[in-house]
């Protein structure tokens, strides 16, 4: 399935659904309930941890069901053409929220547990062929409801009015080991979070955990709010969540997970988000396409622990990078789209002006770590090859809890908390005087500036900076930066540019990238 049909499809989807079991029908189904007894009002993140710390002292053992009957060998356009029968939507009585139960087929074989909370008590919700329309122009012989075997749900996606009155846009799905994407008001799916992220980037392989279990409570009254908890199991480890999910003009899903290590984790992020970049005019190495920029995120932003603002541009890298940037108790960090103009991409199908960026900001004391970016080379855009997260310094030691909370908001942009001008755009090419070296042109915002021109300090690893000058263009309310970079004999140099005053205080967040032979 490529990448770009699965993103586009994504709004267009409905699929998915069940009647709800009453307390006695679970009894008699064939999913057995997910907790002993609870009583009204009892269900919270305390039981869910609970259940994962059981789990945590057992072998893990993968959920796999054989794709079978009518979902087995699905295409993308037929597995597409399973649809949602709204009728037994499990939230259609609510005035606010709908849900959509997501059926296995393609890609997604692992069988999920789905319940629905009402009055504190977790109702499972048993996987039905009956419960779902197939189109008959993919599946002209009709649908066979009669065969299920070992299958399950493979996730849910809720849906709100978030765009027009009376018309309930999904604003958040989670299908797919621990991945999960949302949106926010004007904006399309792009970026994906995910619950961990295990060994990413090492030598090792990376692990991929996966969410078995959801509890989904039914939100009380008008409320704005859906409290969703689950588990997240893999071979290392197993782990609580629980996400409170507000959409609208920004949609926030405040986090808070609970860890228990099957082993001792020296490299597990935190917060991770998963995105992908092409090219764009500050990185586009022999790309021959029409349009001027290709990504769903163009940089990596973070306000550290210190109150420094950073932004590191993303690059179209011939072999994998990987960039640490060491902190304490972060402020801040996620993955951005700020070019945010279709004249920045001209592209009319993928709309890539309107993917949504991702903020996490934590909270509580997280301590000393890192926000590491890994970038992967891609030769198109149909693969997410951007990660970024929070990687503990501390071991996350075998038999121990450990608990991170952070909110996650998605929106077009992150709020401007810090009072520095932002990097706007980046564009680099070869130098028209030498070819040996490579001109930048760095454009920050020009309002936060007054008469007084600041200066600017910029840097590199390896090789030299050479004539670095500023330019005010007030029409585009922008204050550039040019500069040429000299590589020399260097492979791999690490360039720096922050606008200062006269007394060296940052006037700008600090740009940063890396540049590789």
């Amino acid at each position: 399935m490529k990448r770009r049909q699965f993103l586009n499809a994504a709004s267009a989807l409905a699929i998915g659904g069940s009647t709800i079991a009453t307390q006695a029908q679970a009894q008699d189904s064939d999913v057995k309930p997910q907790m002993p007894d609870p009583a009204p009002n009892n269900f919270g993140f305390e039981e869910v941890a609970e259940l994962a710390s059981q789990r945590a002292t057992k072998v893990y053992e993968q959920p796999v069901a054989k794709q079978v009957g009518s979902f087995a060998d699905l295409n993308y356009d037929k597995y597409r053409a399973i649809r949602f029968n709204r009728d037994h939507d499990p939230l259609r009585d609510h005035p606010r929220f709908r849900m959509d139960l997501l059926p296995p087929g393609s890609i997604f074989y692992e069988p999920i547990n789905i319940s629905i909370v009402r009055n504190g008590l977790p109702i499972p919700i048993v996987f039905d062929p009956r419960k779902l329309e197939f189109d008959p122009s993919q599946f002209p012989d009709g649908a066979d409801l009669d065969t299920k075997g070992d299958m399950g749900w493979s996730g849910f996606r809720l849906r709100t009015p978030l765009n027009r009155p009376g018309v309930m846009d999904e604003f958040i799905v989670f299908q797919g080991a621990s991945y999960f994407r949302a949106v926010a008001r004007n904006t399309l799916y792009g970026l994906s979070a995910r619950g961990l992220a295990i060994k990413t980037g090492s030598p090792d392989g990376e692990e991929f955990p996966l969410f078995t279990d959801f509890w989904i409570h039914e939100p009380e009254g008008n409320s704005e709010w859906v409290r969703i908890h689950a588990i997240l199991d893999s071979k290392s480890l197993s782990a609580a969540f629980q996400f409170d999910v507000n959409p609208g003009a920004v949609t926030m899903v405040r986090t808070r997970c609970a860890i228990f290590p099957r082993v001792d984790l020296q490299h597990t992020g935190i917060a991770p988000l998963t995105s992908m970049f092409w090219f764009g005019p500050g990185s586009r190495r022999n790309v021959d396409d029409y349009r001027p920029a290709v990504h769903d995120s163009d940089g990596l932003q973070m306000t550290t622990g210190a109150g420094q603002g950073l932004w590191r541009s993303l690059a179209s890298a011939r072999n994998l990078q990987i960039s640490s940037f060491v902190d304490k108790d972060p402020v801040g960090f996620g993955l951005i789209q700020r070019s945010r103009q279709f004249e920045d991409y001209q592209d009319a199908e993928a709309m890539y002006h309107l993917r949504p960026s991702t903020w996490i900001e934590p909270e509580g004391d997280w301590g000393e770590g890192e926000v590491r970016l890994i970038e992967i080379p891609v030769e198109n855009e149909f693969n997410d090859n951007i990660v970024s997260y929070w990687l503990p310094k501390d071991v996350l030691t075998k038999g121990k809890r450990h608990e991170f909370r952070y909110r996650m908001s998605f929106a077009a942009l992150p709020p401007n908390d810090l009072p520095l001008a932002r990097v706007r755009q980046v564009r680099a090419g070869r130098s028209i005087n030498t070819e040996t070296q490579r001109s930048y042109i760095i454009d920050f915002d020009l309002s936060l500036f007054g008469e007084e021109m600041p200066e600017s300090k910029v840097s590199t690893s390896k090789g030299d900076i050479v004539h670095a000058y500023l330019k005010p263009l007030p029409a585009q309310n922008v204050l550039r930066l040019a500069f040429e970079f000299a590589p020399g004999d260097a492979e791999q140099a690490e360039l720096q540019a922050v606008l200062t005053d006269k007394d060296g205080t940052a006037l700008s967040e600090t740009w940063m990238t890396r540049w590789s032979a």
